[in-house]
């Protein structure tokens, strides 16, 4: 019997240690290094909107203007840009910050003012605010551009968002850039969107955490 047994253990011996070399499949590199990138940009923006003064931007109202230029004019009717808008209310939504659609932004703001708000006049952003009651104006510009990729067959779309947010007084308090770019096949504008709903939650951590290290007087 314990002969049979010994011989059973070493018929087995082979199929246990080529089990214990024997894997599904090695990680792929690609996809752990996404990983670390994503988790890194996450820590970051829980850093960012880890910055004390939650209270005191609590039910304060925001105006999000859009623009985006295009062969190095700004467009900003704000009736081409409600989903890049709500993309960025939605974050200020959750600081606690009270937001504007952009239907109730063209019935209370004249287009002509938008545009002066665009070009970076500040007495037109002191006026916007207060003709709506605003505590801060944040301007967006985003810039677009598509490219054909020299290596593969296939559109790749560069976008850019510049971001100044500005208290009531008219006078610039926090800014915030942030770039991407993907393949898009032949939908170029809709991956430009899904590029900004990516960077949006970036660019308000930013503009938060720049924000709230300011001293008190320069926040008004």
């Amino acid at each position: 019997m314990r002969a049979l047994l010994r011989v059973i253990a070493l018929t087995l011996l082979p199929l246990a240690a080529g089990a214990q070399g024997f894997k599904f499949s090695n990680p792929d590199p690609n996809v752990e290094a996404d990983k670390a990138e994503k988790a890194a940009r996450q820590q970051r923006i829980d850093a960012q909107l880890s910055t004390p003064c939650r209270e005191q931007i609590k039910n304060r109202k925001i105006v999000v203007l859009i623009g985006e230029e295009v062969n190095g004019v700004v467009q900003a009717r704000q009736s081409g840009y409600g989903a890049h808008v709500d993309a960025v209310n939605g974050r200020l939504q959750k600081l606690g910050l009270r937001t504007y659609s952009p239907e109730e932004i063209r019935k209370q703001i004249a287009q002509a003012e938008v545009d002066a708000v665009m070009r970076n006049d500040p007495d037109a952003a002191l006026s916007a605010a207060r003709r709506l009651g605003a505590s801060y104006t944040l301007r967006g510009l985003i810039s677009a551009r598509a490219m054909r990729n020299p290596m593969i067959p296939v559109n790749q779309v560069a976008v850019s968002m510049q971001f100044v947010l500005t208290g009531a007084n008219g006078r610039p308090v926090a800014e915030a850039e942030a770039n991407s770019q993907s393949f898009s096949g032949a939908d170029v504008q809709g991956m430009a969107l899904t590029l900004i709903r990516e960077q949006a939650e970036e660019v308000v951590a930013k503009l938060y955490s720049d924000y709230c290290q300011q001293p008190e007087p320069r926040r008004k």
